[in-house]
């Protein structure tokens, strides 16, 4: 593989063209016309505009994609986070026009993007699930039947979801019917898909994640946990590594159940096994993301990795040359969103008009913003990614408030009066959370 098309936008557009120059990999950037001047489009070697502004006339645009890698000779197609990346039909296509899909195999996309089928494939690896239905429920009587044979509450969840969408909890008989359909015609509206299975609801959750690692030789590894569950309407907003809850027996055993789940679909490439964990600390299997997540620079920096040129070294056929291990540092992640978390979060595109990250020890930033740049209004919100370490989590958290404190982004409204206030809430501090925490207490 000499030549990386990345089928992304933004900040994983950049940080996979610096993995692949840092590899000795020339890089093609693609863009909508809204992304003309974003900085992946500049510092990659090419780039070619696939489209108009809209995600689906351009990123979701297959053709434009693959049409973009014949006319500039690229042999590799990295999808990064979102769009693409977990489309099985994509990665089959780049496949069969001659093209490294840099990520798992269709058929591994296929099996665990379909959450029915996923939890199913767990059970029968011997990995924990949520009790639950065990396979689509398709009408009212018997979303009514199973809801109360596994004991309200019980959530009903969109087979082909994410999030949080074509997702409803129900804590009363009465209203079963009504979150039945909700959720279904959500479902429908968002994935093409209506099917929908039920699961139990597990108290106080948190929401844990093993970063899983494959390569085509038969190499399966897990590198210990991410902690998600600060998160808002499910979109997570801050993430960290170690989880504050972890012992080494609970690590243990998390790890070696995401090994069994990746191992079950012969995984291959960067995925992630995700986990509820419930306040007695029985852990579930949620899903598995079959891609690079959002947050992998919080394991990269607990452990001292480069996830993504790993993900370009299997992909270019060589053995794992990583390996897990106890976290040598606390790290955790912000993420800077363009939305105004005084006024209900509502988005805030608009040009930045003054920019300042922050620096010193300890201190990483993943962003594709600039002063003078204009976010634009038709993707996700999320701007930057402020990391930050130290040896100990007050130390990650106190770096951390050093850090917001230096940012500045002047011109829009961003989350990072909400994140200052996290890091001074005692409850975060003591670790002590949970995934319905800001639903519940709300942040100020």
């Amino acid at each position: 593989m000499k030549k990386v098309l990345i089928a992304n936008r933004g900040e994983i557009a950049l940080r996979v063209i610096r993995a692949c120059k840092e590899l000795g990999l020339q890089t093609v950037a693609v863009y909508s016309e809204a992304d003309r001047h974003s900085l992946h489009v500049r510092f990659a070697d090419e780039a070619v505009c696939i489209g108009p502004p809209m995600g689906r006339e351009s990123y979701l645009k297959v053709p434009s994609i693959i049409a973009a890698a014949q006319i500039t000779n690229a042999d590799g197609i990295h999808p990064g986070y979102g769009f693409l990346s977990e489309n099985a039909d994509f990665a089959e296509i780049c496949t069969d026009c001659g093209f490294k899909f840099i990520g798992p195999k269709s058929d591994s996309i296929t099996r665990m993007g379909n959450k029915s089928v996923a939890k199913e494939t767990m059970r029968a690896a011997g990995v924990p699930v949520v009790p639950g239905s065990e396979g689509i429920v398709s009408d009212v009587a018997t979303a009514r039947r199973l809801a109360l044979e596994i004991g309200l509450p019980v959530m009903m969840k969109a087979s082909a979801g994410g999030g949080g969408k074509g997702m409803r909890m129900v804590t009363r008989e009465e209203d079963i019917e009504s979150a039945f359909i909700t959720a279904r015609t959500e479902a429908e509206a968002a994935f093409s898909n209506p099917d929908l299975y039920i699961e139990k609801f597990v108290e106080e959750p948190r929401h844990i994640e093993i970063q899983v690692f494959g390569d085509g030789h038969g190499n399966i590894i897990h590198l210990n946990e991410r902690e998600c569950s600060i998160q808002r309407r499910h979109q997570k907003l801050i993430e960290e590594a170690p989880s504050p809850i972890m012992d080494e027996d609970l690590r243990r055993r998390m790890g070696e159940a995401a090994v069994k789940a990746a191992q079950a679909v012969n995984y291959e490439g960067a995925g992630t096994i995700e986990f509820l964990v419930d306040k007695y600390r029985n852990f579930y299997f949620m899903e598995m993301n079959t891609r690079i997540q959002v947050e992998h620079p919080v394991t990269e920096e607990s452990l001292g990795l480069d996830l993504v040129k790993e993900q370009l070294l299997v992909a270019m056929g060589k053995p794992l040359s990583i390996k897990g291990g106890v976290p040598l540092r606390h790290a955790i992640e912000c993420r800077i969103n363009a939305e105004d978390p005084e006024h209900n979060w509502r988005p805030s595109p608009g040009k930045i008009t003054a920019l300042h990250f922050p620096g010193g020890p300890g201190v990483r930033v993943d962003s594709h913003i600039y002063e003078g740049y204009s976010i634009p209004p038709y993707y996700d919100s999320m701007i930057a990614k402020l990391i930050c370490f130290g040896e100990t989590r007050m130390e990650a958290i106190l770096r951390m408030r050093r850090a917001l404190a230096e940012t500045v982004i002047e011109g829009i409204h961003t989350t990072i009066p909400f994140h200052a206030k996290m890091m001074e809430n005692k409850d975060f501090i003591a670790g002590e959370f949970d995934t319905k925490y800001l639903d519940t207490r709300g942040w100020k």
